[in-house]
C-alpha cells in the first residue's frame, strides 16, 4: 500500500486538527492567539464548515483551544504535566529563610474580562474581572512579579484587602478553599516593563509559572508569577 493510499484513509477533520497542531507545537500559533474563524479555515482548507466545526470541537475538547462566546477560538494554556509544587505564601517562604518580606503593589482594580482571560477563567466576554500587579521582595530585593486576575464571584472583596499586610495568597486561601490546582512553568526573557518591575537587566533568564486555581467547581483566580533566575528556585517533593 502507498503512502497515497493511506493519506486518503485519513479523515478530513483529522488533517485539520493536525494542521492546527502544528501551528501550535511549532510555536507560530500561540497560548492565547486567536485562531482562523471557522469561515476563515473552510475557504484556506477548502473543507465543509460541518468538518471544521467537528476539528474545533474535538481540539477544544482536548485541551489544544478554547472557544469564547462571542469573541472566537484561541489557543489555549498548555495543560501542566505533572503537580511537582505546593502552594504557599511568598511571605511565609520570604520570612521562612529569616529573611524580611515586602512589597509594593503596581495595580489593583477592576477591569472587562479580555477574551484571553474569560477562556482561562470561564467568564463571558467583557464580564468584570480583579487585576492586581504586585512585586513581592526578599530584603528589598524583587524576587516575584504577580500578575493575577481574580474572579469577583469567588472573592467578592479582593479589592478591598491590603495587600501590603496580607498577600493574595494569604486572602484568597481564606475566602476562596483551594479545591484544585494547575500549573505550569517556562523559561522566559522578561519584557520591557517586567524587567524593570523586577529590576533586572533586559535578556536575564527568567522562571514563569502559570496558575489557576478553583474552589467549588468556581475559577478562582489565573497568575502569572515571574521570578529572576538567579534570585529564585522552583521545587517540590513528593512520596509514592
Amino acid at each position: 500500500m502507498d503512502a497515497g493510499s493511506l493519506d486518503k484513509k485519513v479523515p478530513l477533520y483529522q488533517k485539520v486538527k493536525e494542521h492546527i497542531i502544528e501551528h501550535i507545537q511549532s510555536g507560530q500559533w500561540k497560548p492565547g492567539f486567536q485562531i482562523p474563524s471557522e469561515n476563515e479555515l473552510t475557504q484556506s482548507q477548502n473543507m465543509s464548515r460541518m468538518t471544521i466545526h467537528r476539528a474545533l470541537r474535538e481540539l477544544t475538547a482536548d485541551g489544544w483551544l478554547m472557544r469564547v462566546q462571542g469573541a472566537g477560538t484561541f489557543v489555549a494554556e498548555p495543560r501542566p504535566q505533572s503537580a511537582v509544587l505546593s502552594i504557599k505564601s511568598i511571605a511565609e517562604e520570604v520570612r521562612s529563610r529569616n529573611s524580611e518580606y515586602s512589597n509594593d503593589i503596581i495595580l489593583l482594580a477592576q477591569e472587562k474580562a479580555s477574551a484571553h482571560i474569560a477562556g482561562v477563567m470561564d467568564l463571558e466576554l467583557n464580564a468584570p474581572v480583579f487585576h492586581s500587579i504586585i512585586i513581592h521582595k526578599e530584603n528589598d530585593v524583587p524576587i516575584q512579579l504577580e500578575d493575577r486576575f481574580v474572579n469577583p464571584a469567588a472573592a467578592p472583596d479582593y479589592l478591598n484587602q491590603d495587600f501590603s499586610n496580607i498577600t493574595p495568597y494569604d486572602y484568597l486561601v481564606k475566602a476562596a478553599p483551594l479545591d484544585n490546582a494547575e500549573h505550569s512553568i517556562f523559561a522566559i526573557a522578561p519584557e520591557d516593563k517586567q524587567a524593570e518591575l523586577l529590576q533586572i537587566p533586559l535578556g536575564t533568564p527568567c522562571l514563569l509559572l502559570r496558575r489557576r486555581t478553583w474552589s467549588e467547581g468556581k475559577t478562582v483566580t489565573y497568575a502569572k508569577l515571574i521570578h529572576p533566575g538567579d534570585r529564585y528556585s522552583l521545587g517540590g517533593t513528593f512520596q509514592g
